[in-house]
Parts: structure tokens; sequence; C-alpha cells
């Protein structure tokens, strides 16, 4: 059975955050995950950037010819 408990590594040492639910000696895998920065945010694109750039064309709703012997 696998259980995850979330801790934090500081100073040579694991401090979790909760208790493990276990009451005998068990066999601990530890992974290391890095903690994104908040520098690291994505510039936030003003609206209306690509206005004009897509165009729809006007019988867009129309049926297609090819699937005329369907319908």
């Amino acid at each position: 059975m696998l259980i995850t408990v979330e801790g934090i590594y500081e100073n040579g040492q694991v401090v979790f955050k909760e208790n493990p639910p276990l009451r005998r000696k068990s066999k601990v895998l530890i992974t290391f995950v890095e903690e994104i920065s908040d520098k690291t945010s994505f510039k936030k694109r003003p609206f209306g950037t690509l206005k004009g750039t897509i165009k729809v064309s006007d019988d867009f709703n129309e049926p297609l010819d090819d699937l005329k012997d369907y319908m």
C-alpha cells in the first residue's frame, strides 16, 4: 500500500505536515519537488491582439454540398 504525506526538507531534516497513518516500521521513498518561484509568471496578453486575423466565411452555417445525399 502506498501513502503520500506532504513535508518539507530543510537543514538536512524532513518535517512532515501531518503524521503518517502507520503504526509499524515501513520502507520510505522520498521524492524532492522543486518549488516554482513567482518570478516565472507569464505576462497577460491584452484583449483584442488577434482581432482581424481570423475570418469566418459568410456561408459558414449553410449545408455542405458533399452531404446533400444524407440530408
